[in-house]
């Protein structure tokens, strides 16, 4: 493969985005991606009710005018084959494919110190060189694969919501089991339910829920978004979340019985995740939390109508927000249904597969599908998937033994020209991430264009900056309930992970001026050399 200046890895939402942008800014770039086709995890998420929990108009890309009005978005929420649709448009409508190297798994990236420059090796032994790197390799995109006794045993078929299979697979009088009620087995749930002779779910953690309100979107509805989309822009690139929603200016229990009654009513019924907002201090103060954690159970119980399913279905382990709520369509009314059984396997845990289904400690279940919805190595497990080595051979696994550090989620000492979109240490996970993408792609953008222009060719973060920024995340995520749960956040949902809390919780608002503050300041908290360190006299102070 030729040298290029830079090499993307990952084709998802963001390789697109910084491909699109780095090639305007002048930059020979390209995507090395291991499917045989893009779209990252609307790629490979293809599972029956697959959908964002985002709303359409603000998940999608802002850098074009005339996109955001030639595309017409068929439904509030979007589905994944809208997505997939929306990704492969915008790629073909800016040529971007010619770019993008597709069926090219990263291996393996090594940086050569003498001069400074990324060699790539590819799974079937190709390679390729660049002067930077920049990792998009997504949050949520390296599944936690599951392993229960006798599971090679079941002679019927299992399938990983993400990894879902291509062809059509009909559940039609099948017996199915979900394992997993995060977003995926919620999102799940009610479809198969509608087509399979009988659906158990294996339910570890009940989650919180808030209704999706989707419907179909209007002409109108698109017009008045169009007619002033830069307004609604800016209302999510100024939100905390991303989202476009500021929170109320009163506290939880400052206000009446009464009053906060009717705020959170309004608010479950329409803002989806924003109903976290609707009080500034619902995921900083515990009695806070409490409230609204009790609010969001009566809602749901209220939608099931056997008591005892409906106690098991009720989250008690956590409040509300402190592990990732899901937005749901008919996820608790589907246990109204007569082929709808719940498996409390946090009570009766899975003692083993069987070659007929699945036996736990209280019963044995008969099963032709399991699904795995079992979630994810979060935010690191994809970048720590190839064998990245920085200086010294050290690697990125290495490095992050202890758990990720970083400087602003951007990148860390000791792998220079190297970028992560996305990485731990940014607000990704706990925001719209169309938003924090856009914001950190356009970042990097700006400061490859001053390396270029100032002659720099090797940049990277210092140790004291990520140690800083390391210990702002960890302030920062004090001030708030979500290390009382364990979760994906913070590394509690993979065995053996380090537990730490990985995204940035000071808001998508602070942490762009934080981006802003940095290059104004020269790009405080990164080293910047015309020549590479291990080019340079051993005396003198490279940084």
């Amino acid at each position: 493969m030729e040298y290029r200046d830079v090499l993307i890895v990952g084709a998802g939402i963001a390789g697109l985005r910084t491909l699109y942008s780095l090639r305007k800014a002048g930059f020979d770039a390209q995507v090395l991606e291991a499917s045989d086709e893009i779209g990252g995890v609307w790629n490979h998420n293809r599972y029956p009710g697959a959908r964002c929990d985002v709303e359409s108009f603000d998940y999608s890309y802002s850098f074009s005018k005339e996109l955001e009005q030639e595309w017409v978005w068929s439904e509030r929420y979007p589905t994944q084959p809208e997505i997939l649709r929306y990704l492969n448009h915008v790629a073909d409508r800016f040529d971007l494919r010619r770019d993008i190297t597709i069926n090219a798994r990263v291996e393996a990236a090594d940086y050569n110190e003498e001069s400074a420059t990324w060699t790539l090796t590819l799974h079937d032994g190709r390679k390729a060189s660049s002067r930077y790197l920049v990792l998009c390799l997504g949050q949520l995109s390296a599944p936690k694969m599951p392993n229960y006794p006798g599971q090679d045993r079941f002679k019927g078929e299992t399938i990983v919501s993400a990894m879902w299979p291509r062809r059509e697979i009909d559940f039609t009088g099948k017996r199915v089991g979900i394992i997993g009620t995060g977003s995926s087995g919620m999102q799940m749930t009610p479809v198969i339910a509608q087509i399979a002779e009988r659906v158990t779910v294996f339910q570890r953690t009940a989650n919180f829920s808030v209704p999706a309100a989707n419907a179909p979107l209007t002409e109108e509805e698109d017009r008045a978004v169009k007619a002033d989309y830069e307004a609604r822009r800016e209302m999510t690139r100024n939100s905390p979340t991303g989202l476009g929603f500021q929170p109320g200016k009163k506290k939880t229990l400052e206000v009446s019985d009464e009053e906060r009654e009717e705020a959170f009513e309004k608010a479950y019924h329409r803002l989806g995740f924003g109903f976290a907002l609707t009080y500034p201090d619902i995921l900083l103060d515990k009695d806070a939390n409490r409230v609204a954690s009790d609010f969001l159970r009566r809602k749901m119980g209220e939608r099931v109508e056997d008591p005892e399913v409906r106690e098991k279905l009720m989250p008690v382990t956590h409040g509300f927000g402190t592990r990732r709520p899901t937005v749901d369509s008919g996820y608790f009314e589907a246990f109204n249904r007569d082929n709808v059984d719940l498996a409390d396997i946090r009570e009766h845990p899975i003692e083993a597969f069987t070659e007929t289904g699945i036996r736990t400690s209280q019963k044995h279940y008969p099963l032709d599908f399991v699904i795995f919805a079992t979630g994810f190595d979060a935010l690191t497990g994809a970048l720590l998937k190839p064998r990245i080595a920085g200086r010294g051979g050290v690697t990125l696994k290495e490095k992050w033994a202890a758990g990720p550090i970083t400087n602003m989620g951007l990148g860390t000492a000791g792998f220079p020209n190297l970028l992560i979109v996305g990485g731990p240490g940014s607000p990704t996970v706990l925001s719209n991430v169309m938003v924090s993408t856009e914001l950190q792609v356009d970042w990097m953008t700006e400061l490859l264009s001053h390396l270029r222009d100032a002659g720099v060719r090797e940049i990277e973060v210092t140790r004291e900056a990520e140690a800083a920024w390391n210990r702002h995340v960890a302030e920062r995520v004090n001030e708030t309930l979500y290390m009382t749960a364990q979760s994906f956040y913070n590394g509690g949902e993979v065995e053996g992970k380090p537990k730490v809390f990985m995204p940035y919780s000071g808001g998508v608002r602070h942490y762009r001026r934080l981006l802003e503050q940095c290059a104004a300041d020269d790009y405080v908290g990164f080293a910047l050399r015309s020549t590479p360190l291990a080019t340079q006299p051993e005396t003198q102070d490279a940084d």
